[in-house]
């Protein structure tokens, strides 16, 4: 399993990505305890591994490249949403936001996000975020208890104006990024693990109205465009236009970080790289 996430860290570095995401996404002290039987000091152990199997994963790939990148790619520590360790899907509603305060949530995620910290990372994605809630008590910690720590926060949305839990994605976007900016460390804030056709609308809303110099840096990692049920998988692929088709919109809207989340591939992020450059 191991040798398999290397491979694939390597594999992407190799096709040009600038940062990759530790898979760290639904990783919890609470459920490695439970399911892997594991003590507390483990499950933090497990967790900082994935950190250090993604350092090895970047000296393998720059010992081995033909040639060296003009900056050292990130590696970025993934900081998924609270519902994701509940295993319910609420990480696609954000309906916990309804019965679990801001200190719950930030006192949660202080344990991971220590643990990656302590091994060792050049940023946090904070991704797939469905409420407002959580995404401001991680802006908080972010600012009181790591300001020196860059990140990025996205959302997932559930159509061309709103988050997962209801509120309005750009409205929600701005007043953060008001608050958030003075902290210097946030990079961008946008969506991620969504259909790219619902990307432009909700980005051209978060800078409507605003100058070159006024426009919010965007994040846009979303996923392939095809549907998932658990009764047929993945279906629509025939129905996906390329992710490098939406790349020149999306900048031109705003967006500063590009890359794809499920159902995206190496491939991708080449013809990604290549597009964005070329602009």
């Amino acid at each position: 399993l191991f040798r398999g996430i290397r491979g694939i860290i390597v594999i992407c570095f190799s096709a040009g990505a600038d940062a990759i995401i530790t898979n760290t996404y639904q990783a919890s002290v609470e459920g490695f305890m439970e399911h892997l039987d594991l003590d507390e000091e483990q499950s933090v152990e497990l967790i900082k591994s994935t950190v250090r199997l993604a350092h090895l994963a970047r000296n393998k790939f720059l010992a081995e490249a033909k040639e060296m990148p003009k900056e050292l790619p990130w590696i970025v520590a993934s900081i998924g949403p609270y519902g994701a360790h509940l295993h319910d899907g609420s990480e696609y509603t954000g309906e916990y936001a309804d019965v679990v305060d801001a200190e719950t949530i930030k006192k949660w995620h202080r344990v991971r996000i220590e643990a990656v910290v302590e091994a060792g990372v050049d940023g946090f994605a904070i991704e797939t975020i469905p409420c407002r809630l959580e995404a401001e008590a991680l802006v908080e910690v972010m600012a009181d208890e790591y300001p020196d720590v860059k990140y990025w926060l996205s959302f997932q949305c559930k159509d061309e104006e709103r988050i997962a839990h209801g509120e309005n994605f750009a409205e929600t976007c701005r007043e953060i990024w008001a608050k958030a900016k003075n902290s210097t460390n946030i990079l961008a804030i946008g969506t991620n693990c969504v259909n790219p056709k619902i990307v432009s609308p909700l980005f051209k809303a978060v800078n409507a109205g605003y100058s070159e110099a006024q426009k919010i840096p965007l994040v846009v990692y979303p996923n392939s465009g095809e549907t998932y049920t658990v009764q047929d998988g993945w279906r629509g692929k025939e129905d996906c236009q390329p992710l490098e088709n939406y790349v020149g919109e999306w900048i031109s809207l705003g967006a500063k970080i590009i890359g794809g989340c499920c159902r995206t591939y190496a491939r991708d992020v080449q013809r990604i790289k290549k597009i964005a450059e070329n602009l």
